[in-house]
């Protein structure tokens, strides 16, 4: 090993102790555990691009709203299960503004993140054919949508899109329905970790595909609007955020408050089920609950005993946001805008020392600048360089863990990434591309 800036006997020591079998396959916390660990050893500062968290100060709009309801008492009282009426009523008009999309506030249910949103879906659509017992997810996606499924002891299946672009995708998608055991499917867009993004055409295939089959499409918006390539930031005017919801009544829309309104601590999310969803029966669901209505079932059958709804507080937050959103007085894709520019200014550098974008394009266009970015360096595996980066104080994620096919590749996140680290970041990768010539 080379004079690297980390030293490597403080690596080693942690690495060791650390127990993990594999750096390479650690989970994104365990990885952020260990750096936080050498970092603290070593006394350097890493370049830290593991966790996908937001970098900005929160919406401030949200935090004085929270703070109001906060003064008239409401953490004394527990919320409704299906969520305080106004928030329901601005969320509804937010798919409507930003989406163009009708879905009624009863169908609109915050949730503790969207990551409690996804755990009771994964839960309920497992049980609304007893034949059918198998989640397709469409990857690279988040690896611990993956973990909820085997804590749930959930089977599911999953394949890279990145070869299975625009036409091909639906072939694709039909060998794994036609079986007959895939009951709902799973895809976030933009896509965490790659950042691809669905054209209109493969939505329409897979809105299309969930009508012909009967499936559930579970469409993880994340990061809302954040496709930079295109203005999603006018209220009632196109263009608008692309969703299957254009092409299939059969969806659940998962929108985060952690990355579009940087909300991440308040751990509110929320769950959009279409009005079609909402009022459809399922028999089968008498085997687990007393109803069968899948709107009734999931608010007081499903979230009720996962957490009896979520902050109340943070409800009136999230109220004041999407209020400021829906009236055109708060434009909150300008103020995450931010990561795309630091994403192109970092791509290059990574360029500029010998890496290469592993997923680069949609269909044929180059993919946007934004939350995340993924590369590679020739000559090692997503595993190996992962590790060896570590000594460089540069830390990520592999890619093995999101399902990706492509093994050599490492996903960045931006988000932490403040605009004086830009240089030592390129002199820690020039050190990298001098230590390992290609």
């Amino acid at each position: 090993m080379k004079n690297t800036p980390i030293p490597e006997a403080i690596v080693k020591k942690i690495f060791s102790e650390s127990g993990l079998p594999s750096i390479g396959k650690a989970s994104i916390r365990e990885i952020k555990k260990l750096i936080d660990q050498i970092e603290k050893a070593s006394g350097e500062k890493f370049i830290r691009m593991e966790m996908g968290i937001p970098g900005l100060p929160p919406v401030r709009i949200g935090v004085e709203g929270q703070i109001e309801a906060l003064r008239k008492g409401v953490a004394a009282i527990y919320p409704d299960i299906h969520g305080v009426p106004e928030l329901k009523n601005e969320i509804s008009r937010f798919v409507k503004l930003f989406m163009n999309i009708e879905v009624n506030p009863e169908g609109c249910i915050p949730t503790v993140g969207s990551m409690q949103g996804g755990f009771a879906s994964f839960l309920m659509l497992s049980r609304i054919h007893k034949e059918r017992d198998t989640t397709l997810f469409i990857d690279p996606g988040f690896p611990v949508h993956k973990q909820q499924h085997k804590a749930l002891n959930l089977k599911f299946e999953s394949f890279d899109v990145y070869d299975y672009r625009g036409d091909k995708l639906r072939d694709k998608l039909e060998s794994y329905f036609a079986k007959g055991h895939i009951h709902s499917v799973l895809y976030s867009n933009p896509n965490n970790p790659s950042w691809i993004c669905f054209t209109d055409k493969e939505l329409r295939i897979i809105g299309e595909l969930a009508n012909k089959y009967n499936i559930v499409i579970m469409e993880d918006l994340a990061y809302f609007g954040m496709d930079f390539r295109q203005d999603f930031s006018k209220p009632g005017q196109p263009p608008y955020q692309p969703s299957v919801a254009n092409y299939t009544g059969n969806y659940i829309l998962f929108i985060s408050s952690s990355k579009a309104f940087s909300y991440a601590g308040e751990r509110i999310g929320m769950m959009v089920i279409s009005n079609q969803l909402f009022n459809s029966h399922f028999p089968d669901l008498k085997r687990f609950y007393q109803g069968e209505v899948f709107g009734n079932v999931m608010i007081f059958g499903t979230i009720y005993p996962l957490s009896s709804g979520t902050s109340h507080s943070a409800q009136y937050g999230l109220t004041a946001i999407l209020k400021a959103a829906n009236s055109g007085e708060f434009n909150f894709v300008e103020e995450v805008k931010e990561y795309g520019r630091k994403a192109a200014i970092m791509k290059k550098i990574f360029i500029d020392n010998g890496f290469r974008i592993v997923y680069d394009m949609d269909e044929d266009k180059p993919i946007a600048d934004g939350f995340y970015f993924t590369y590679s360096y020739p000559g090692f595996t997503g595993q190996e360089l992962l590790e060896k980066m570590i000594y460089y104080g540069i830390s990520a994620i592999s890619l093995d863990i999101t399902g990706s096919e492509r093994h050599e590749g490492i996903r960045a996140c931006t988000s932490l990434i403040q605009r004086d680290q830009f240089v030592v970041l390129e002199a820690r990768l020039k050190q990298f591309h001098e230590d390992h010539p290609q």
